[in-house]
């Protein structure tokens, strides 16, 4: 079968990527396994290095960078928003706060999903409202599990600490108070995607007076189950779509 698409660079761009699949390549280990001149091999592993397709692990040895994981889980995003909606609604019912599906964009947050609280006092976020990522329980949750660069870089100017992040990690939940905005109060948990990376985060939200100073007491545990929930449908995806693609080879 002939895999080449008629445009060589990208073709040979596909090369490098499928054999670091296999695994971290030294450049001539990189050209051993492509076939490509070693200037090629390194010209390529380095473009693509610039757009965090590739990126280096601790020996300098080239390996499939985070960028790969950010677009499988865009690929997947309609079937997270598809199983949200049932899941926000019932979170919002069990806690009576307004619930929300938030993912990381560059700098910001983006609502992609909400269940709003129908009557009363709410804290109320649109879907398509674009948030800081320096504030907020969800902010938190999405920044806690990155790579220590962005993590570092992410910490600059926000309002909470490494050492907030490291609760998070420890517990598997964040919450905050008057953090993002002054009477609201948050929890949150994470989505993850099938390889464990964090690619979304469930949050219940409402005023100060319902859901306390400590609103990680009264709603953690609901909010964690509805993050998990999603986090299994997309395993479960992921699963069925392997699945399709061993019967299809």
């Amino acid at each position: 079968m002939d895999n080449s698409s008629g445009v060589g660079v990208l073709d040979k761009a596909a090369i490098v990527l499928g054999a670091l699949e296999a695994g971290p390549s030294t450049l001539a280990q990189l050209v051993g396994a492509t076939g490509l001149a070693r200037p090629t091999a390194h010209r390529l592993a380095v473009a693509l290095e610039h757009h965090r397709l590739v990126t280096r692990d601790m020996q300098g040895r080239f390996v499939l960078g985070p960028r790969l994981g950010e677009l499988a889980a865009a690929a997947g995003e309609d079937r997270l928003l598809a199983a949200a909606g049932p899941v926000l609604g019932a979170l919002r019912d069990h806690t009576n706060e307004s619930a929300q599906l938030v993912r990381r964009q560059g700098d910001q947050r983006i609502c992609v999903a909400a269940a709003e609280r129908p009557m009363g006092l709410r804290d109320s976020i649109p879907v398509g409202a674009s948030l800081s990522m320096l504030a907020g329980s969800a902010a938190q949750v999405l920044l806690a599990w990155e790579e220590p660069d962005r993590l570092h870089r992410g910490l600059q100017g926000a309002k909470f600490t490494a050492t907030t992040l490291s609760g998070v990690r420890r517990r598997g939940w964040a919450q905050s108070v008057g953090e993002r905005e002054p009477g609201v109060a948050s929890v949150s948990a994470p989505v993850r995607g099938p390889s464990g990376r964090v690619v979304a985060a469930v949050s219940i939200s409402g005023p100060i007076e319902r859901v306390s100073r400590q609103p990680g007491r009264l709603h953690a545990a609901t909010v964690v189950a509805g993050a998990n929930k999603l986090t299994e449908v997309l395993r479960r995806a992921h699963a069925a779509q392997q699945a399709a693609q061993q019967q299809g080879a």
